[in-house]
């Protein structure tokens, strides 16, 4: 029998709210996962995967489905409160995450090691670096005039897009650092397997809601 229009729409709401629901989950058992196996305080290193796991799994994901029409923790709050609260999570993911590389890369110094010559050191600095100027780029939107040429739905989309970029880069130095010595010899199995999903639920999810805002502002312009 047939789906109608009208079950669909709700069938697929319905596995939006679900995939949202999952993305909280994952933003947060991830990095909580990362703090036990790492036991931050026991050396200096310990502090560098769970700093890079609260910035990109949990603070920026967060940040971003604060502006989920289904699954936003602050759905019944005004746009002007849930922008003022993404900000927030944003500087606080970039922090984290610039504390994170500081560490690393003293970390490198004082054991005599490269630096960046791993994927996963140069996606992550590119991460950090383009995080860093996503920030930069989104105080366009508080100050709008400064860019007479665009309006300020234009801006809204590319900052929505470039920033779709910069969290797949986030979540791309963090699979890539599940594959590292230290990860690989703590995690294995299908525990390791399971672990390589938790960043892979979360990008889907936000490229879906990314692609979905984009879509209504295009139709909504016809």
């Amino acid at each position: 029998m047939a789906l109608t229009a009208e079950t669909e729409s709700r069938l697929y709401r319905s596995l939006r709210v679900a995939s949202g629901a999952a993305a909280h989950l994952v933003a947060l058992g991830f990095p909580a996962a990362v703090a036990v196996l790492a036991r931050p305080g026991s050396s200096l290193f310990s502090w560098h995967p769970l700093l890079m796991a609260l910035a990109f799994s949990f603070l920026m994901t967060e940040a971003l489905l604060i502006f989920s029409p289904e699954t936003s923790l602050l759905r019944s709050f005004s746009r002007k409160v849930r922008v003022r609260v993404h900000w927030a999570l944003q500087l606080l993911a970039l922090l984290c995450a610039l504390l994170g590389l500081a560490i690393i890369t003293y970390n490198k110094h004082l054991n005599g090691k490269g630096h960046f010559v791993t994927w996963h050191g140069l996606t992550g600095l590119l991460a950090v670096l383009y995080a860093s100027g996503q920030c930069a780029g989104g105080v366009l939107l508080l100050y709008p005039k400064l860019m007479k040429n665009w309006t300020l739905a234009k801006l809204k989309l590319y900052h929505a897009t470039s920033g779709l970029v910069g969290y797949l880069l986030g979540c791309a130095s963090l699979m890539l650092g599940m594959c590292s010595l230290w990860f690989t010899t703590t995690v294995t199995g299908a525990s390791w397997y399971l672990a390589m999903l938790c960043p892979l639920v979360t990008s889907l999810v936000i490229m879906n809601q990314v692609s979905n805002a984009y879509l209504y502002r295009k139709r909504s312009q016809h």
